[in-house]
């Protein structure tokens, strides 16, 4: 993307089809080009091309195909969307959309109806999986899900001006012998068919086996009655008459709760955080259709439960699941503990790549963490999480517990154990509570526990706020921090005693921590420098922002995740042609230039005094990949004093970096695929699941929480409890004395 700009070629009137190996392929039409900017706005953008075929700009949808993935189609619609495009492609020079419409494009000289469009914008929501989708059809044309409805601004005359979209719903029930596929369908399209009318109607002697509806207006003789064609799911109109004396169309318009949800599902397909705010004021501009809250609020929640499933449905899906996961996905772990009221209470899941990819390609290091789920029974999601040779994290195993107690850590770190078993002895850099430190002893009794320097200084943070300033405390911060960091004893000790000189209390709580599971000059594990277990907080952010949705579509998430993970690093790894990562590279090409500065004034057999530029000297010892100053041992890479060494012998520097950091190591990492899972639905209906799962007892409180805004600190004083001067009886004072009236 040259000088921020990119080339993009505008395709529109071919057709998709589909290759052999699943990839998509686009011919035929024409093509125009135009260029994107990171300034580029998206209605700016839709306008352009919309000149460009003289389109109806409310029906066009623009797409696109990602550079390594030529088997999903991105829809762009939100400025955004611009952004993220701009950023895929931005080792390229040009790059193709592909335009569509639902319909033929509108001749030259018609009048384009006002844009309208959602308020809202699109969130960093799920990713879509890298493996080719099932129910596209490349051969018929594409409608956009996300594509603004066309409509009129004037909805108070809704019986004489309708929506385009309003108008078609006149021709959803045509008359008799019209067949519907299933109750449902016949009932939407009597709910569209009543709105677009602007009637309302009533259901009577209606059955699984019969549909009979009238006018709801006393005295119209309007009514059709459908019944199912025996055998089948069928419904077809037997009679009806449809003759209105209501005065037909002078009624405002509303909307079941199906009803809006069927509106509205498509929206949320592809935005999960669809705000029942945005549905009214969407609904009254684009359909002129008035909705209160709860008719929104309810739409939602039907929509979504057919998008998703059932919350509910979905723990009774957890033993099929894990059935599946191992079916699919050879070799990895999919355990599942329900309570003896076979209620939820625990699920830990594995998948053989990220297994294979850590034990083989990865560091021994992981980092525990949990983050809280939005659903409708709660939960906490445990991660487990390595870092690959490019410093990004990788998550090895997580679990989908009930509450967050000691118990389900303990049981976590267990089933760890059983898939790690043939690991070497690994450092965890977790909590520095006492119940995770016992159980990481007792599960892994080799193991290094690094407790995390994010928690502890929250713990500094509320041991001392209020005794000292706010400028003090940030000075204890910083000075704590680079306690931690140091990497010899010397380096250490100053930093505390610098603390000590602050506050003699604060460096009590410094060394009543435990120095030797934080501080880099003590701690026997190999943390290389990673001392936060909040590395990990892009990948929980993520899961944050999960709207909310049944566990098994939260496990599904995060298996696309994991497995487009896999594929653009393996893609990215392709690319590379340096022995160590990109990252890595960069920090022993610094060391290098830094180290053309010093002097290795002494040399013996394989240990060489280097002096610095401040007249230091440090010994460095190649055969055992030490340097006195420890950055060598801490890093895995060599430091700027032993590559002095490592070049004064004329050696190759490469060969003396730990081998997690080597290009060969990374692809090792991503060698293996996560496979996809077949939809659970359709297995239900082939299978039936061994075990009956309930959701689990904990369930969200209905309305405000009943606490206090804000909770009472442990350090802050109570009130002061009233108490009369004359009567001397407590609760009230000497005004409000009932013995003085």
């Amino acid at each position: 993307m040259a000088n921020g700009k990119l080339i993009v070629v505008c395709q529109s009137g071919g057709k998709f089809t589909t290759n052999a190996d699943g990839t998509l392929s686009y011919s035929g039409g024409d093509a125009h080009a135009t260029s994107l900017t990171l300034n580029t706005k998206f209605d700016d953008f839709k306008s352009e091309i919309s000149d460009m075929w003289k389109y109806d700009l409310h029906s066009l949808s623009i797409k696109y195909l990602l550079p390594n993935n030529k088997r999903t189609l991105i829809t762009i619609s939100t400025d955004r969307d611009i952004l993220r495009f701009l950023e895929f492609h931005e080792d390229s020079a040009s790059a193709d959309v592909y335009v569509m419409t639902p319909s033929p494009p509108a001749p030259s000289d018609a009048t384009s109806l006002p844009c309208s469009r959602s308020s809202h914008t699109m969130p960093n929501g799920p990713v879509s999986p890298i493996d080719a989708p099932t129910d596209y059809l490349p051969d018929e044309p594409i409608f956009p899900v996300d594509a603004p409805m066309d409509f009129l601004p004037d909805a108070e005359d809704a019986g004489k001006q309708k929506t385009p979209q309003i108008s078609s719903w006149k021709s959803c029930i045509t008359g008799v012998g019209q067949t519907f596929n299933t109750r449902r369908e016949l009932h939407e399209a009597l709910d569209k068919f009543s709105l677009a009318h602007g009637f309302h109607y009533t259901l009577k002697n209606s059955d699984g086996r019969r549909f009979c509806t009238r006018c709801k207006a006393e005295g119209c003789p309007w009514f059709f009655i459908a019944p199912k064609l025996s055998t089948t799911k069928l419904f077809r109109i037997k009679k009806m008459n449809d003759t209105h004396t209501c005065g037909v169309g002078s009624i405002r318009a509303s909307a079941s709760r199906k009803l809006v949800a069927s509106i509205v599902k498509e929206k949320l397909r592809d935005t999960p955080t669809y705000k029942p705010q945005e549905i009214i004021d969407d609904i009254r501009r684009d359909l002129g259709i008035e909705l209160n809250y709860a008719q929104a609020y309810g739409g939602i929640a039907a929509a979504l439960e057919e998008l998703q499933g059932s919350h509910r449905t979905a723990y009774n899906q957890l033993p099929l699941l894990c059935g599946k996961i191992l079916e699919t996905n050879p070799g990895s772990a999919a355990i599942l503990n329900t309570k003896e009221d076979l209620s939820f209470h625990r699920i830990f899941v594995a998948f053989h790549a990220s297994l294979y990819g850590f034990q083989n390609g990865c560091r021994p290091l992981l980092f525990l963490d949990c983050t809280s789920l939005k659903s409708k029974y709660r939960g906490e999601l445990f991660t487990a999480t390595a870092l690959d040779g490019n410093n990004v994290i990788f998550l090895v195993a997580f679990a989908i517990v009930d509450v967050l107690s000691d118990d389900n850590w303990h049981w976590f770190l267990e089933q760890l154990k059983t898939v790690l078993s043939m690991s070497p002895e690994i450092t965890f850099v977790a909590d520095m509570k006492k119940e995770m430190s016992e159980s990481l002893s007792l599960v892994f009794p080799n193991c290094f526990h690094g407790y995390c320097l994010h928690q502890l200084t929250e713990s500094l943070k509320r041991k001392f706020k209020g005794s000292l300033t706010l400028e003090v405390v940030r000075v204890l911060i910083s000075e704590f921090h680079s306690a931690a960091y140091a990497p010899t004893a010397e380096g250490f000790k100053k930093c505390i005693g610098t603390i000590k000189n602050i506050s003699p209390e604060a460096y009590e709580w410094v060394l009543q921590t435990e120095p030797e599971h934080w501080a880099n000059a003590f701690f026997k594990g190999a943390r290389y420098n990673h001392l936060k277990s909040s590395v990990t907080e892009s990948f929980c952010d993520w899961v944050s922002d999960l709207p909310a949705m049944p566990i098994t579509q939260v496990i599904e998430t995060i298996r696309r995740k994991l497995m487009e993970f896999i594929y653009t690093r393996k893609m990215d790894s392709d690319q590379w042609s340096s022995n160590l990562t990109p990252s890595a590279e960069e920090n022993l090409q610094r060391s290098l230039v830094n180290s053309r500065s010093l002097e290795v004034v002494l040399s013996h057999s394989s240990c060489f005094k280097v002096r610095d530029t401040l007249d230091m000297i440090n010994v460095v010892n190649l055969e055992n990949w030490d340097c006195s100053c420890r950055e060598w041992q801490i890093n895995g890479l060599p430091c700027l004093h032993a590559v002095a060494a490592i070049e004064h012998v004329g050696k190759n520097v490469y060969d003396y970096c730990y081998r997690y950091f080597t290009t060969e190591a990374f692809k090792v990492t991503y060698s293996e695929s996560i496979n996809p899972i077949p939809p659970l639905d359709r297995c239900m209906k082939r299978e039936s699941s061994p075990v009956l799962v309930h959701p689990p007892c904990v369930t969200r409180p209905v309305g405000r929480p009943k606490e206090r805004k804000y909770a009472l600190k442990s350090n802050q004083a109570v009130k002061r409890t009233l108490q009369c001067s004359k009567c001397k009886k407590l609760g009230h004072n000497k005004r409000k004395c009932k013995q003085s009236a």
